[in-house]
C-alpha cells in the first residue's frame, strides 16, 4: 500500500470499534482524530511551540492533494499563530511526541467555501495523516543572545496588551532547578528594574511578552539567571539553567508611551528619570542607571529639534546630561567604547563641553589611543586654561606617548640589529642572499618575544575625585551610611553624576 492510498483506505477499514477524539473546543465535531500509532510519554504540544511533522493531504474521494513525504522535507509550523488551517492547530496539539493520527477536518476548519486553488474545492472535507516528530518552545530570548529563554505556555492570557519598560506587574513565581522547588512567591516589579526585587533578569525580559493571566514554564540560561556567581541563598551553582513557572496576574500602565507625551510632559518625565538614574549610580547600579538615562534620549532625541527655543535648549541639557552619564556609568563598568560612542553625542550638541572631552579622553587613554587623548586634552585645555587637573592629565598622556614610542623605538632597533646581524653571517658564508629554515625559525623567536607594551587604566588615570575638582564641582561630604556603601557617588546641583 502506498502512502498516497493510506489516508483512504483507513477512512474505508474503520469499525464501530475505531476511538475518534474531537479535538474541537465546542465538541461539534470539526476536527476527529484517529489514531494510528501511538506516541510516547505524556507532553503534548502547547500554543507557541514549533512543531516537526509529515503529513499526507487527501479528499474524501482519496485524490492525495499534498505530501510532505514525497518532497521528502518536514513542514514546521508555530501552533496556535494561524500558521495553518484550524484544524491542523486544534489536532495537532493532542498529539505525542511519534504519534501517527488521521485528521478528518470539516470545510470551516479546513479552506471553507473558497477552497484552495485547483486541488482542494469549495466546501471539502479533508483527510490529513499527520506523523508529529518533534517541538519546540518559543524562543522570546533578547536579540543579542537567542536561545537563552524558551517559553511554553501552560494559559493563554487575554488581550492583546503586554507589559512595556516602567509598568508595573505582579506576578506568580515558582523557580526551579533540577526538579527542586527553590522559590515560591508572588512579587510585584516595574518592568526594566526586576532587579530591585530580586528577579532574574530572565524574567524581566521575558515577562514583557506575557497577556494579562498568562501562566508560562520558562527555561532561562544560566546567563540572564544567576551566571557564574550563582546564588548562595537557593543553593544554585554557577552557571545553572533555571526553569521557571510565571503567571501574570496584573500588569498596570503607570507611564505613558512617548508618542503619547507632548513637548513638555517628555522634558518632565525626563527630568524625573534623571533624577531615578542618578540615585541608582549613588547605589552602585550602573546598568539600571543607565536605562533610566537612555529613556531621556528616547524621549528627547527625535523631538526637541521640533520644540521651541526655551523648550529646546532645557531639552538640549538634559541631552547631554544623560549622555555624559551614561558615559560616566560605562566608565565605572570600563565599557570605553560606549563612553566615548555617548561623549560623542553629548559633543555634537555641545562641542566645548569640557567634560565632555575629558571623559572621553579618560575612555581614549584606557584603550591606549594616546593620540586621541591627547587631541581630547589638550581641546579641553583650550577651553578651560586653568583647570589644573585637565592639565596634569594632559601631561602624563604626553608622557605616555614619550615612552610608548621610546618603547618601539626599541623594540624595532633590536629587532633590525638581529636581522642585519643574521644578514651578516649569511653573506659571510657566500651563500645566496636569504635566509635558512633555521633562521627564519630564530626571526619567528624574536618576533614572538617581542614585550607587548603593557599599560593599564590605572597607570595615569585621574581619580575622579580629581575630576571633580577639576570641573569646580563640589563633592559633598558622606554620611556615615554612605561611607558603607559600595561606591563613592554623588551629584551636582544640576544632576551630573560625579565619582568621588
Amino acid at each position: 500500500m502506498s502512502d498516497s492510498e493510506k489516508p483512504m483506505e483507513m477512512k474505508k477499514g474503520r469499525s464501530d470499534q475505531t476511538v475518534l477524539l474531537d479535538c474541537t473546543l465546542d465538541q461539534d465535531g470539526g476536527v476527529l482524530k484517529e489514531i494510528v500509532t501511538p506516541g510516547v510519554g505524556e507532553d503534548t504540544p502547547l500554543a507557541g511551540d514549533k512543531v516537526k511533522v509529515h503529513y499526507i493531504g487527501s479528499l474524501t474521494n482519496g485524490t492525495k492533494f499534498d505530501s510532505s513525504r514525497d518532497r521528502d522535507e518536514f513542514f514546521e509550523f508555530t501552533i496556535g499563530k494561524g500558521e495553518v488551517i484550524k484544524a491542523w492547530d486544534l489536532g495537532v496539539a493532542t498529539m505525542k511526541k511519534g504519534e501517527k493520527a488521521i485528521l478528518t477536518c470539516r470545510p470551516e476548519y479546513a479552506y471553507g467555501e473558497a477552497g484552495a486553488g485547483a486541488d482542494i474545492p469549495p466546501n471539502s472535507t479533508l483527510l490529513f495523516e499527520v506523523e508529529l516528530f518533534d517541538w519546540k518552545g518559543e524562543d522570546i530570548s533578547p536579540k543579542k543572545h537567542p536561545g537563552t529563554i524558551i517559553r511554553r505556555i501552560l494559559t493563554q492570557g487575554e488581550g492583546f496588551k503586554t507589559p512595556a519598560e516602567g509598568n508595573t506587574v505582579d506576578v506568580h513565581l515558582i523557580g526551579t532547578y533540577k526538579g527542586r522547588v527553590f522559590e515560591d512567591r508572588e512579587v510585584q516589579f516595574t518592568v526594566g528594574e526586576a532587579s530591585e526585587e530580586n528577579v532574574i533578569e530572565g524574567i524581566d525580559h521575558g515577562i514583557r511578552k506575557f497577556k494579562k493571566g498568562e501562566k508560562s514554564r520558562l527555561q532561562i540560561k544560566s546567563s540572564l539567571a544567576y551566571g557564574s556567581a550563582g546564588n548562595g541563598e537557593f543553593d544554585i551553582p554557577a552557571d545553572a539553567d533555571l526553569t521557571y513557572e510565571v503567571e501574570l496576574k496584573n500588569l498596570e500602565k503607570t507611564l505613558k508611551e512617548s508618542w503619547e507625551m507632548n513637548d513638555e510632559e517628555k522634558l518632565d518625565q525626563s527630568e524625573m528619570v534623571k533624577t531615578k538614574g542618578t540615585n541608582y549610580f549613588k547605589a552602585g547600579k550602573y546598568k539600571l542607571a543607565v536605562k533610566q538615562y537612555k529613556k531621556i534620549t528616547d524621549y528627547l532625541e527625535q523631538s526637541v529639534k521640533d520644540m521651541d527655543n526655551m523648550q529646546k535648549d532645557k531639552g538640549n541639557a538634559l541631552l547631554v546630561a544623560a549622555y555624559l552619564n551614561m558615559a560616566m556609568c560605562h566608565l565605572k563598568d570600563e565599557i570605553y567604547h560606549e563612553v566615548a560612542t555617548n561623549c560623542d553625542k553629548a559633543l555634537e550638541l555641545d562641542e566645548n563641553n569640557v567634560k565632555g572631552l575629558f571623559r572621553r579622553g579618560q575612555a581614549r587613554f584606557a584603550m591606549k589611543d594616546y593620540d586621541g587623548a591627547e587631541r581630547d586634552y589638550a581641546k579641553a585645555i583650550s577651553f578651560d586654561p586653568e583647570n589644573k587637573v585637565v592639565k596634569k592629565q594632559l601631561m602624563i598622556t604626553r608622557q605616555k606617548l614619550k615612552d610608548f614610542k621610546e618603547n618601539e623605538k626599541k623594540k624595532y632597533f633590536g629587532m633590525f640589529s638581529k636581522f642585519a646581524e643574521m644578514d651578516s653571517k649569511e653573506k659571510g658564508k657566500n651563500m645566496p642572499y636569504h635566509v635558512k629554515s633555521d633562521e627564519k625559525d630564530k626571526q619567528a623567536d624574536v618576533m614572538e618575544n617581542v614585550e607587548e607594551w603593557e599599560n593599564k587604566m590605572a597607570d595615569g588615570m585621574m581619580s575622579l575625585e580629581q575630576e571633580a575638582e577639576a570641573f569646580g564641582e563640589e563633592v559633598k561630604p558622606k554620611t556615615e551610611a554612605q561611607n558603607d556603601e559600595t561606591t563613592n557617588g554623588d551629584v551636582t546641583e544640576d544632576g551630573e553624576v560625579i565619582d568621588h
